[in-house]
């Protein structure tokens, strides 16, 4: 076993976000990413602590099918994992880590494959864009009571097509600071390439929601507005007008957070991974830094280059 050597492990994983005080690790409080890191240090015997990095840092509340995550350990750890067998290849331990991880978490949260990185990969600064699902029921009597962590009730009946037409007029990339959290130092300015609904064969209305990056609570204002275009409290151009003012607006309500689920996150081919980092941490520089002159960097509105889309991935929150 070689000493000093050091892995980097892709975790992709899921959970109920229900019992949760969101991703990030806060002290007192249950959090998936603290949950995991004592996992892992408890498994692989590590001596100091060990950090996740994520793709995407969800609130309180929020779910993930489809997250991603990666954690740099040493590789002499691995051998924790060969037990009374022997030494066993990379991919058997990797198998063992994941059986065990199944054994010491709790139910809520479901690591379902632990495989090398490859060269360059980054969980967060890598990824090319995020999907999200959003759920919500409009059904007269209620949500189905096995579904009701996942899936909000709405009670006005909702019109797909009218959702739909409000939401075309916020695709594209635009500043939502009107549908973001404000952060210091973190510009608005997203690439939103996907909102739209679909109503199941179940009557469940599902928004798919896909960008480079959100800000925060960017998903769920979203989907805030267009419930009050679809029930009919505001015509259909009201969100794309209050897009167009990029200031917060008190009518905006941000939707329930237990509705809204992480589903996928893309990566680019792998000879592809170590550039797109590069490009969105130095992007995360510029937009974090303060600018010459009198004018902002986020003042100053998108870029016409193509890496205008990146522009802020690496805050990416819901």
């Amino acid at each position: 076993m070689r000493e000093n050597i050091v892995v980097r492990l892709r975790l992709d994983l899921a959970y109920d976000g229900t019992d949760f005080s969101g991703w990030a690790r806060q002290p007192g409080l249950r959090t998936v990413q603290g949950e995991i890191e004592q996992a892992l240090g408890r498994i692989l015997r590590l001596d100091g602590p060990v950090m996740l990095t994520v793709a995407g840092r969800t609130d309180a509340g929020v779910h993930a099918r489809g997250q991603v995550a990666h954690v740099d350990v040493p590789e002499a750890a691995l051998g924790e994992l060969d037990g009374n067998r022997g030494p066993l290849d990379v991919d058997e331990r990797l198998s063992a880590l994941v059986r065990r991880l199944g054994g010491v978490l709790e139910p809520d949260v479901r690591i379902y494959r632990v495989s090398v990185a490859p060269e360059g990969f980054d969980a967060r600064f890598s990824a090319m864009f995020r999907r999200y699902a959003y759920r919500v029921s409009d059904a007269p009597g209620g949500v189905d009571p096995l579904r009701r962590r996942e899936v909000v009730w709405h009670n006005r009946p909702l019109d797909l097509d009218a959702m739909n037409a409000a939401a075309a007029r916020l695709v594209g990339e635009h500043d939502f600071a009107a549908f973001c959290k404000k952060r210091e130092g973190a510009t608005t300015i997203r690439e939103l390439q996907r909102l739209e609904w679909a109503r199941q064969a179940d009557g469940v209305l599902e928004a798919t929601v896909v960008a480079d990056a959100f800000c925060h609570s960017m998903v769920r204002a979203l989907v805030g507005s267009l419930l009050a275009a679809g029930d009919g409290r505001r015509p259909v151009e009201w969100p794309g007008e209050v897009l167009a003012r990029a200031v917060r607006d008190s009518g905006v309500h941000v939707a329930p957070a237990h509705g809204l689920c992480l589903e996928e996150v893309g990566y680019p081919p792998e000879a592809e991974l170590a550039a797109r980092a590069l490009a969105t941490r130095r992007v995360r520089t510029a937009a974090s830094a303060p600018a010459s002159g009198s004018a902002s960097a986020s003042a100053q509105g998108p870029a016409s280059t193509p890496g205008s889309a990146l522009r802020d991935a690496a805050f990416e929150d819901e």
